[in-house]
């Protein structure tokens, strides 16, 4: 169940004794961008004012100021919950949901099954192809899965939009998405910058997935407190990650070391997802890759599930779909197929 904890709600400042007593109350909207949540010119501001013309409601930045009969206080109060509670699951307002959800209807929602969540501007993310869903069915039904396809077919993309679902429905304290410091033919060492603008680069396909669904103020927020955390593989080492959702991306760059390694930090209420591309390893040669040996390990376990994306799931340029393909039918014949890819 969806939860709003962005009201915060004062006591009253000033009250009349009176039975027609009139009341005074300061409300902080956290997590919100006011000029989102008001409208171009207060426009929704104005429209929300307008169902409750017997009080005096007045906004500064993210405090709202009302003050008039207590019962149409508490009223406006709730309505105010349910319109929070729309605007952090879409990112966006509406004129018909403000007037629905000040009338006490409810906003029309119409989610189609495949719907994920909405991000910003109140676009739908969604699973697209038949294997995105089955990703999302084996997410909700199963504590550790393995999504593993070539590039291009929404496994990372997909796995951080359930991520951020269970955060904004509070069915998870903390998102954490980590993957191996690996590239080809690059080292952290010839890099410029500190640790952190060295790593950085190679965690930007995350931070770009949550950009997508996350309004900048608010990821921002999260990422300073600690609600979402990105950090290399290494720094997995030795924590206990519980009532967290975590995905391991990149999985097919860790040794089997690396990858036992990660997979036994899950706490009793966590959610793993571990995504990889068996035709892209950038390890030395003679290196195993941790994903195809947890594969061959773990299949079979209650509780974690493996789903395989194709090239019928890239949802890049067409003809990413092609080039995918071509590879597939090349490393089939190369003489060493049956070692391991590297990436060009």
């Amino acid at each position: 169940m969806f939860c709003v904890s962005a009201l915060k709600k004062y006591p009253p400042l000033e009250t009349n004794a009176s039975a027609s007593a009139s009341t005074e109350r300061t409300i902080e909207l956290d997590h919100v961008q006011p000029q989102a949540f008001y409208g171009t010119q207060n426009r929704y501001f104005n429209l929300i004012r307008s169902y409750f013309p017997k009080l005096k409601i007045t906004a500064r930045g993210e405090q709202l100021k009302v003050h008039g009969d207590p019962g149409e206080i508490l009223l406006f109060e709730q309505r105010l919950e349910s319109l929070l509670e729309h605007f952090h699951r879409h990112n966006s307002l509406s004129e018909v949901a403000v007037e629905r959800i000040m009338l006490g209807t409810g906003p029309a929602e119409v989610r189609p099954a495949e719907h994920i969540l909405y991000g910003i501007n109140g676009q739908s993310i969604k699973a697209r192809t038949p294997n995105q869903k089955k990703l999302v069915e084996a997410v909700e039904t199963h504590d550790m899965v393995f999504a593993v396809g070539p590039a291009g077919t929404g496994k990372t993309y997909t796995a951080v939009a359930l991520a951020v679902r269970a955060l904004k429905e509070k069915s998870v304290r903390r998102i954490v998405l980590t993957r191996p410091a690996v590239e080809a033919g690059e080292n952290l060492g010839f890099l410029p910058g500190d640790l952190k603008e060295k790593l950085d680069p190679y965690l930007q396909p995350l931070y770009d997935a949550l950009r997508d669904m996350i309004p900048p103020e608010r990821l921002a927020s999260y990422l300073e407190n600690g609600t979402i955390q990105i950090a290399p593989l290494a720094f997995m080492r030795g924590r206990t990650l519980d009532q967290a959702f975590v995905i391991l991306d990149e999985a097919q760059n860790t040794t089997p070391a690396q990858m036992k390694m990660f997979l036994t930090r899950m706490g009793q209420s966590a959610k793993f997802v571990i995504t990889g591309d068996r035709t892209q390893v950038d390890l030395p040669r003679q290196q195993r890759s941790g994903l195809g040996e947890a594969n061959h390990i773990l299949n079979g376990i209650e509780g974690i599930a493996f789903i395989e994306l194709d090239e019928r799931d890239v949802i890049r340029h067409r003809l990413v779909r092609l080039i995918a393909a071509a590879y597939d039918r090349s490393d089939a014949t190369a003489p060493e197929a049956g070692l391991h890819s590297r990436k060009s």
